[in-house]
């Protein structure tokens, strides 16, 4: 997930596919621009190890809340299938938190 996220978020700035996609579902540039920010800022925070788990908790939160978001606009707008490619990332998402709490127990 985390790979996931810190991969795709260059693309927010570069790749026509993802630009003609925001388009496509009705979001203006800079929602993707501030999208793609911040999915970097959540990658760092969860892969540095520095970071509060405090910080931890509200980047786990961003990321399902985008996810959540993704899929429920590509539901809205797209009726298809394809809507269902956020809920992977979500569900790695929720893997990783549950493994991030049993590493804190064990500290």
């Amino acid at each position: 997930m985390l790979l996931s996220g810190a991969s795709t978020a260059p693309m927010y700035f570069t790749n026509p596919m993802f630009i003609e996609t925001f388009h496509h579902l009705g979001f203006p540039d800079y929602f993707r621009i501030e999208l793609g920010i911040f999915k970097i800022i959540g990658a760092n925070v969860l892969l540095l190890p520095m970071i509060q788990a405090r910080f931890k908790e509200w980047a786990y939160v961003g990321f399902a809340i985008a996810f959540i978001s993704a899929f429920i606009t590509h539901v809205v707008v797209d009726r298809n299938a394809g809507a269902i490619f956020p809920i992977l990332p979500l569900t790695f998402l929720v893997v990783s938190y549950i493994y991030f709490h049993k590493n804190l127990a064990t500290e």
